[in-house]
C-alpha cells in the first residue's frame, strides 16, 4: 500500500482522485484550504517534513479565471506549488500537476489571462523538478457542485432546468474540448504508474474531439436559444481541442462527451 497526498481534496477533481485512490487501497492524505491560513507557510513545511509520501497529486488552486488579484493567485497557485516542487525533488517523490489549457491562451501559444500565467509558470517550476504536468481541458462531470460560475455547461444548464430558467448560448457555434472527469483521474493514476519515463514532461489530458456547445445540451436533452452576438466577450475562445499526439504515450480517453453525458445526467438525477 502506497502513502499519497492529495492537495484540494475538498474541490472538484481532487474528491475524485482521493475516492478513487482510496477506492483503489492506497493510504491518502488530503489537504485543502487550511494549508492557506495564516503562517500557510510554515504550515506546510512542517506538514511535509513529518509526512512520508511515495507520490503528491498537487490539484489544490485557485480556479477562478476571472480572478484578477495577483497576490491571491500567485500564492495560491505559484508559492504552494514551488514548495511542494521542492519537497518532492529533494525527497525523490512523485510529483503530479494538475495544469491547464489555459496555458494556450486565445492564440494557442500564451496564457491570455492571470489564471494561465499563475498555471504556466507554476508548471514550468514542475517540470525543472522532475514532475509530471498534466494540461486539463474543459473538465465536468460528478463533485463540481462547488465550483459556482467556473461549473460547466452540464451542470449549470441542469440547475437552470431545473428551476425553469432559460438557456441562452453565443451565436456562431464555439466547440470545447469536453473532458469527463472520469478521463481526468485515469490520467492522473498513469501518471503515477509510468512515472520514470514521463517526468520532467506536460501531457494534454482531453476528449481529443472539439464539441459544440449545443452539443452538450442535446445530450443533456435541455432547450436553449441564443444571445445577442454583441454580448460575446473580446477575446472569447471560439475553440479548443486536445492534440492526441501530446498525450502520454499508452493513456487514452475513454469517454465521449455523449458517453459522459449520460453518465454524469444519472448522476445528477440521484442526486437532486
Amino acid at each position: 500500500m502506497k502513502k499519497f497526498l492529495v492537495t484540494g481534496f475538498k474541490g472538484f477533481i481532487g474528491s475524485n482522485l482521493y475516492s478513487e485512490l482510496i477506492n483503489l487501497g492506497h493510504n491518502v492524505v488530503g489537504i485543502d484550504d487550511e494549508y492557506l491560513e495564516d503562517n500557510w507557510r510554515l504550515f506546510l513545511l512542517d506538514f511535509l517534513h513529518n509526512e512520508n509520501f511515495d507520490a503528491v497529486f498537487h490539484v489544490g488552486a485557485c480556479s477562478d479565471t476571472m480572478e484578477q488579484d495577483v497576490n491571491y493567485m500567485m500564492i495560491r497557485n505559484y508559492e504552494t506549488t514551488k514548495i511542494i516542487a521542492d519537497y518532492c525533488l529533494k525527497n525523490n517523490i512523485r510529483l503530479i500537476y494538475s495544469s491547464s489549457a489555459a496555458n494556450y491562451g486565445i492564440n494557442n501559444l500564451n496564457p491570455s489571462n492571470l489564471y494561465g500565467w499563475s498555471k504556466y509558470v507554476s508548471e514550468q517550476y514542475v517540470l525543472k523538478s522532475n514532475g509530471i504536468a498534466l494540461r486539463y481541458f474543459n473538465v465536468y462531470g460528478p463533485g463540481e457542485e462547488n465550483k459556482g460560475k467556473m461549473s460547466s455547461l452540464a451542470y449549470q444548464s441542469f440547475l437552470k432546468q431545473k428551476n425553469n430558467e432559460k438557456i441562452q448560448l453565443f451565436p456562431k457555434k464555439p466547440q470545447r474540448d469536453f473532458v469527463y472527469v472520469k478521463d481526468i483521474i485515469s490520467a492522473n493514476i498513469f501518471a503515477h504508474d509510468n512515472f520514470n519515463s514521463n517526468k520532467g514532461n506536460y501531457f494534454e489530458v482531453g476528449s481529443g474531439t472539439a464539441n459544440s456547445f449545443e452539443n452538450v445540451l442535446d445530450f443533456m436533452e435541455i432547450p436553449y436559444s441564443y444571445t445577442d452576438e454583441s454580448l460575446i466577450p473580446i477575446g472569447y475562445q471560439f475553440f479548443t481541442q486536445s492534440d492526441k499526439m501530446k498525450w502520454m504515450e499508452g493513456w487514452q480517453s475513454e469517454w465521449s462527451l455523449e458517453k459522459g453525458i449520460q453518465d454524469y445526467k444519472k448522476y445528477l438525477y440521484e442526486q437532486h
